[in-house]
């Protein structure tokens, strides 16, 4: 494997511990800390805040160097009913079970049935996405 794989396996599994270190991959804290109105967990704000307080140096010494993606590439005013499509099903789909996809995949680890139903369930979505968004895989052949 290359040096660059390396690092990138690496940083996936600091990622995964972190997350299962902070309680991110249970979805009884995660719903607690969705609960606002009612028994509410703040412990996860701070996992959050730990996260930009990281974050917020290695963005900024991103920006001095070269840049990963040409900023042309980078829509942010493509705003439209995918993008609101998508993030509403991703905040219903976390809300209602505690998941969303970096710690689902995480607790993969713990051979349990709920994380492996929601990603086989996620991956379900990924490609009828991917079908459905090629208007030349449903057309029929001439």
């Amino acid at each position: 494997m290359s040096a660059r794989t390396w690092v990138a396996l690496a940083s996936g599994v600091l990622f995964g511990a972190g997350l299962a270190l902070s309680g991110m991959i249970n979805p009884a804290k995660v719903l607690a800390f969705l609960d606002v109105a009612g028994n509410w967990d703040p412990s996860l704000a701070l996992v959050m805040a730990a996260a930009l307080a990281v974050m917020a140096p290695a963005w900024r010494l991103q920006q001095r160097g070269s840049a990963a993606l040409p900023a042309s590439s980078l829509a942010f005013n493509d705003i439209d009913a995918k993008l609101i499509g998508g993030a509403t099903i991703f905040g219903v789909g976390w809300g209602l079970v505690g998941y969303c996809p970096g710690p689902a995949i995480a607790s993969l680890a713990l051979f349990s049935a709920k994380p492996l139903v929601f990603v086989a369930a996620m991956l379900a979505g990924m490609a009828l996405h991917r079908r459905w968004s090629r208007p030349e895989a449903l057309s029929p052949a001439h």
